[in-house]
């Protein structure tokens, strides 16, 4: 079979989720084309049930880590906890900035969510900025009180959820993409 490739189909291949960033934070033009490809993304019904926050408070990104560290550290099952101490015990993994992308809730919501997420991270990545998906993120919204500060803070709109949130910076260190197993494709002819 041929194998396809072109620019965006190797911005894919080479997409991985980075776990280790420099301080630098990336140009608010750059910021920007990124915020503008989330925005992009289709929704059901082009309901479009999201916002686009782009932080960049280094204070506010430690305040949210730390509640969802302290979230995941009360958690019966440890494993996760375990698994983000392993790696250094940051959350956030010192990436300089984040797109959190708060929610209506709706039938649709999460998948129109994802597909946010996956314009984001493909659009840092055609920039040459290294991205991870952070659902861990929602773990500092789950208590109330904590919910109320930071959408507050956030400027969620009323009636919107934690949906995801994209860590994005430079990349300390790379790593190779995930291996993609081809056994999983199934054709019905």
């Amino acid at each position: 079979m041929k194998e396809y490739m072109n620019e965006t189909l190797k911005v894919i291949a080479e997409r991985y989720s980075c776990r280790d960033y420099k301080s630098d934070m990336p140009s608010d033009e750059m910021l920007h084309a990124i915020a503008c490809a989330a925005i992009q993304a289709p929704s059901a019904v082009n309901r479009q049930p999201w916002r686009i926050i782009v932080v960049k408070d280094r204070q506010l990104m430690q305040e949210i880590e730390e509640a969802a560290l302290a979230k995941l550290k009360s958690m019966e099952d440890q494993s996760a906890y375990n698994r983000i101490m392993q790696r250094g015990g940051r959350v956030f993994y010192n990436a300089p900035c984040m797109i959190i992308i708060p929610i209506e809730k709706s039938n649709y919501s999460l998948i129109d969510c994802g597909i946010v997420c996956q314009n984001i991270t493909l659009a840092a990545a055609s920039l040459g900025l290294a991205s991870v998906i952070c659902g861990l993120t929602g773990l500092a919204f789950e208590d109330g009180d904590n919910f109320e500060k930071f959408a507050k803070r956030l400027g969620f709109p009323e009636g919107f959820v934690f949906g995801c949130s994209v860590l994005l910076g430079y990349a300390n260190t790379t790593k190779q993409p995930h291996e993609p197993d081809k056994s999983k494709i199934i054709v019905i002819e």
